[in-house]
């Protein structure tokens, strides 16, 4: 799962999260640049979107998986477990 951000392309004012599928070597490109095959995820985490995307990869940025987030346990769960 990666955020993309202006880093990755100016194309995206606003950050997407994405699950990339592949990336298409097939086709050629700017040095720096390549196109991806990706799924635009919700704050879910669910797929909402399929979409071919052109980016730089040194721009794409991990992200944390929202299906993932593990909730803090409370102070004294620990103790009481004892």
């Amino acid at each position: 799962m990666y955020l993309l951000t202006r880093a990755a392309s100016v194309r995206f004012r606003r950050p997407i999260t994405v699950r990339v599928i592949r990336e298409r070597t097939e086709r050629r490109t700017y040095h720096g640049w390549t196109w991806v095959d990706c799924y635009v995820l919700d704050a879910r985490g669910d797929a909402n979107a399929r979409r071919e995307l052109f980016v730089m990869p040194a721009g794409l940025r991990p992200a944390v998986d929202p299906a993932h987030r593990r909730t803090k346990a409370p102070r004294n769960a620990t103790r009481a477990a004892r």
